[in-house]
């Protein structure tokens, strides 16, 4: 069974792939992390892939880029039916198949929690066969309440394990708060938005900051 983490967000271009690289920084002394994008779309414009490997100043060992790459900036099943091709959940899970049991995952999503991978299945079903407990990325500002409660309902009525929330952007207190107490959950980090964003800031923060109570330990432990 795989150990680490699944990145979700309550929506696209919530910062699920600065959590990524920031996850690597913080987490790479205590355990053998490999980030995994198993589905990319609009892969001409923007390779996520590529983008961790830089900001996480990742080694060649710690990339694992296999899976589906589709050139349309779309939700997956209409970017794959674009391409004429289906993603298939147990193709991309026998990706991973065999490899070390020391590795803990890294794998980032696509899109926000439900988006459809093809005619059949959400995005949870591919979580669901990973095995992996969901990191959930949200906003910090106006609307983040709503939205991100929502995702947390939707992955208990599927009964995803949920390792906890990372907000980013201005640091909102109330924000916070509400969320942790309605939503029941833990915010293990609020990320800032780094301007610019490079590793030479991500990397220090991310050291220092990022889970500072090391709630995820137990995940990639």
């Amino acid at each position: 069974m795989m150990r680490g983490l699944f990145i979700t967000g309550t929506d696209t271009n919530v910062g699920k792939t600065v959590v990524s690289a920031a996850l690597m920084h913080r987490y790479r002394r205590t355990a053998p992390l490999v980030y995994w994008k198993p589905i990319q779309t609009g892969i001409e414009q923007d390779d996520d892939t590529v983008t961790v490997t830089e900001l996480g100043r990742c080694e060649r060992q710690e990339i694992f880029n296999e899976g589906i790459r589709l050139p349309e900036p779309l939700s997956p099943h209409l970017a794959a039916m674009k391409a004429k091709q289906t993603i298939e959940i147990p193709a991309l899970v026998r990706l991973v198949v065999g490899h070390s049991e020391t590795i803990r995952w890294i794998v980032e999503g696509a899109g926000g929690l439900l988006v459809p991978l093809n005619d059949q299945h959400l995005q949870p079903s591919l979580i669901a066969q990973l095995h992996l407990p969901v990191l959930l990325v949200a906003h910090s500002g106006l609307g983040t309440i709503n939205h991100t409660l929502l995702t947390l309902e939707a992955m208990r009525h599927r009964s995803l394990r949920i390792a906890g929330v990372v907000m980013v952007g201005t640091p909102n207190p109330e924000n916070r708060a509400a969320i942790e107490k309605i939503g029941n959950v833990n915010v293990v980090a609020e990320v800032p938005q780094f301007n610019p964003l490079r590793p030479s800031l991500l990397e220090p923060w991310a050291s220092a900051e990022f889970d500072r109570k090391s709630l995820l330990q137990e995940y990639l432990d």
